[in-house]
């Protein structure tokens, strides 16, 4: 088992930053990949961005490219989400979720993932 717990949300202005933490534990942070995904109200859960787990290799949706970035430390066992330049439309509640791997792929699919936070919200205001 593995128990996350996400930090960080709030309320932002358009254009301002937030930087997400999720703490993991319960078993070697190397041997989990992380991801996080956002869930809009009455939208479906989509992918935000996902990193190895022994963080060489990521990647990060199109619609937050060049904002977001993903990122990992091994000795706190913390995955974060930098997010800047934040627009209204990336106002959603925010997961972070974890899998068991043991190579350097990363996942896109809500469906890969075994075990999740209890989510962030994060709303921009116009």
């Amino acid at each position: 088992q593995v128990q996350l717990v996400e930090s960080g949300g709030g309320l932002v202005q358009a254009g301002g930053s937030l930087r997400l933490s999720c703490a993991a534990s319960g078993r070697m942070f190397s041997d989990i990949s992380m991801g996080w995904f956002r869930q809009a109200p009455g939208k479906e859960r989509e992918f935000v961005a996902a990193i190895s787990r022994l963080g060489g290799n990521t990647h990060t949706a199109d619609s937050v490219k060049g904002r977001f970035t993903i990122s990992r430390d091994s000795a706190k066992s913390t995955v974060y989400l930098q997010m800047n330049s934040l627009q209204p439309d990336d106002t959603a509640v925010y997961y972070c979720a974890a899998r068991f791997a043991f190579d350097s792929t990363v996942r896109i699919t809500t469906t890969a993932y075994s075990f999740w936070g209890q989510g962030t919200q994060v709303t921009v205001s116009s």
